[in-house]
């Protein structure tokens, strides 16, 4: 499953890392790009969309 998400607060490289190790954690086959620039962060995993928003959501950034 492949789908791309904006994260209204994810600021810096350390905001898309933290973003990418939540999403990691819970799928760590996941392929995660996340761009702080453009505030989007595209997933490809196995797990459920639902299940990613909440890992982002737990690591304190908000899904627009």
């Amino acid at each position: 499953m492949t789908f791309e998400l904006t994260v209204a607060d994810m600021a810096c490289s350390a905001c898309a890392t933290t973003i990418t190790e939540a999403v990691k954690a819970i799928d760590s086959s996941a392929i995660v790009q996340a761009d702080p620039k453009t505030k989007l962060v595209k997933i490809e995993t196995a797990e459920s969309e639902t299940a990613v928003k909440s890992a982002i959501t737990e690591a304190g950034y908000t899904i627009a």
